[in-house]
Order: C-alpha cells, then sequence, then structure tokens
C-alpha cells in the first residue's frame, strides 16, 4: 500500500530496474497485467502495477469529482515519486491508456515512454464526448449507461462474477461473430448483460483462477470504476488548455484487429493519421490479427516482445 495524493494504492511489484508503471482498465484490475510481470521483470526493469482508484485494494473516494483525469494523472505522478523514482516508462490498457497518454502529455519530464493498449493517443474532440455520443446514440451509447447513477451498478453487482465473465468474453477475439462491432450499445430496459454471450468454457487466456481474483477485486462494487466515465465531459472541460497538444514522449501503440474501440466514431481515422499527427510514435501501431479488447490477457507474447523492444531501446 502506498499513499498518494491523500489516498492510499494497493500495488503489485516485480523486478529491479528502470521504474515502468503498468495501469489496468475497465473492469480490471493489477492482475490484468499477470502476463508482463515476469517477461518485464527478466528483461531488467522493476514493474508496478496499481490497483487505480476506485479499484480493488486502492481506496474508493465517495466524491464523483474524485475521478477526473487530473486526479489519476496525479495519481501516477505521485506513485512515481513515491516509489522513489524521478522518471518512468508508463503503459496503460484500456482506461489505463488514457491515463497513461495524459500523463506523458501533461507531464513529459516524468515520463520517459508511453505504450497505450486498445486506446489511441488522445486528441481533444470539439464537444464534450458525453453530450456528444447522447446525441448521437439517444442515449444507448455504454458511457451514457454507465453515466446513469446505480443504474449499471445495480446491474453488474446482482452477480459480480457473472457480469464479469460476460464482460470480458463478449469484448474478447474469442466471442461469436467477434470482428469490432459497429458500436457498443445498450438496451436501456434490458441492461448491458442481457444479450451478453456467455461462455460455457473460458477461453485460453482466461482461468477460473483468474475470474477468482477479478471478482474478488469487485467485492466493494463498481461504483468507483464507473466514476470514471461520469467524468468524461469534466475531463473534456478540465483539458481544455491542452487543446491542439501532441504527445511528444517517445510512443507506442497496439490494439487488436477485433477490438471494438478502435471502431469508435472518428476513431478508424484517427489511427489512420496517427504517425503524422504524431511524430514521437517509434513505430506505426501495432495490429495483432485475431485480438480483441484484453490485448495483454490475450496476446501476452507479442505484447511483452514489442514492449521489452520499445523500452529497451529508450533504456539504452
Amino acid at each position: 500500500m502506498i499513499d498518494v495524493n491523500g489516498i492510499q494504492l494497493h500495488i503489485a511489484e516485480q523486478g529491479e530496474g528502470p521504474l515502468v508503471v503498468l495501469l489496468h482498465g475497465f473492469p480490471e484490475s493489477w492482475h490484468s497485467w499477470r502476463h508482463q510481470f515476469g517477461p518485464l521483470a527478466e528483461a531488467g526493469f522493476r514493474v508496478v502495477a496499481p490497483d487505480q482508484r476506485g479499484y480493488g485494494g486502492s481506496d474508493h473516494p465517495e466524491d464523483v469529482a474524485a475521478y477526473s483525469i487530473l486526479h489519476l494523472v496525479g495519481d501516477v505522478v505521485g506513485l512515481i515519486h513515491a516509489l522513489g523514482e524521478e522518471r518512468a516508462f508508463v503503459v496503460g490498457h484500456d482506461w489505463g491508456a488514457p491515463v497513461a497518454w495524459n500523463t506523458a502529455l501533461l507531464r513529459p519530464d516524468v515520463v520517459r515512454g508511453v505504450a497505450g493498449l486498445s486506446v489511441p493517443p488522445p486528441f481533444r474532440g470539439g464537444q464534450p464526448p458525453l453530450a456528444a455520443m447522447r446525441e448521437r446514440f439517444g442515449g444507448r451509447f455504454y458511457w451514457n449507461y454507465f453515466e446513469q447513477p446505480g443504474v449499471a451498478e445495480a446491474e453488474f453487482t446482482a452477480d459480480t462474477r457473472t457480469t464479469l465473465r460476460k464482460l470480458l468474453y463478449s469484448a474478447s477475439g474469442d466471442a461469436p461473430g467477434a470482428g469490432r462491432p459497429e458500436q457498443a450499445l445498450v438496451d436501456l430496459e434490458r441492461g448491458w448483460l442481457a444479450d451478453a454471450p456467455d461462455p460455457e468454457v473460458l477461453p485460453e487466456w482466461l482461468t477460473e483462477e483468474d475470474l477468482d481474483v477479478l471478482t474478488e477485486s469487485f467485492a466493494p462494487g463498481f461504483t468507483g470504476a464507473l466514476n470514471w466515465y461520469r467524468n468524461l465531459d469534466r475531463n473534456w472541460e478540465l483539458t481544455a488548455p491542452w487543446q491542439g497538444a501532441v504527445v511528444s514522449t517517445p510512443a507506442l501503440y497496439v490494439y487488436g484487429d477485433r477490438d471494438l474501440v478502435p471502431a469508435f466514431p472518428g476513431t478508424p481515422e484517427l489511427i489512420e493519421r496517427l504517425p503524422e499527427l504524431m511524430p514521437s510514435l517509434r513505430r506505426k501501431p501495432l495490429v495483432l490479427p485475431g485480438c480483441g479488447h484484453w490485448t495483454q490477457q490475450e496476446r501476452p507474447a507479442e505484447v511483452n516482445a514489442a514492449l521489452i523492444d520499445f523500452l529497451t531501446e529508450l533504456r539504452d
């Protein structure tokens, strides 16, 4: 447990050398990086993965406003310094990716290199994202479903283990018909999980023991994690000073060709232009064939190889 910015963060740690901070997404925990600890440590890095605020063994502030992007970036910077380091490599997946990208954007002096899995670098749009999606999809986009106090919590906590199993499987490359569905829309009367596939047998990358660990981490509920989504419009307001700014830190972007996130409105066009928009990318975005949303869990060997090459180049 590490004291950071007035809260406590639970971390897992392995290895010695330059610090690499691994940031999980939703609905995950530090455990989503279980396949990265050993290889990165063996490659000569000190690997630290926190449960981010609102998740797992870390503190869950009650105030919704305590989950803004500035709080989340502040946690990363504070964690790096609390671990006795001035700078670190920062890697994020899903929601952890925007936190990683924004840490590099706001505090390039602290970030030696940044990698994002699934979610591409942030380029601030012209209007608040929750409002934009509400207008575009009539409130059916999952961000808007999540922003309603208590609604998603009630659905998800009715059977936490089943919820997590369905969420993980349905967004993976193994789900029936996986291949980047057009959009993640919710049946507002029946909920998000009503039509989500529930596997009789878990895919190879997810064991019952993994699901045990994740289910236990959500024993406090889903409110802290969902509060991240409830700050999307506030984050848009708070990041106005960085309109037009580009991540200058050396960067790597990796995603699966069956991931739904790169199919979000405007995202395919952004990914296509990334090499031109962000010269700090060390290579073109790495696309993993057959991989769904859970990048580092579904394709650990490819992700580890890409990360080790990227980190080693910058370390040397």
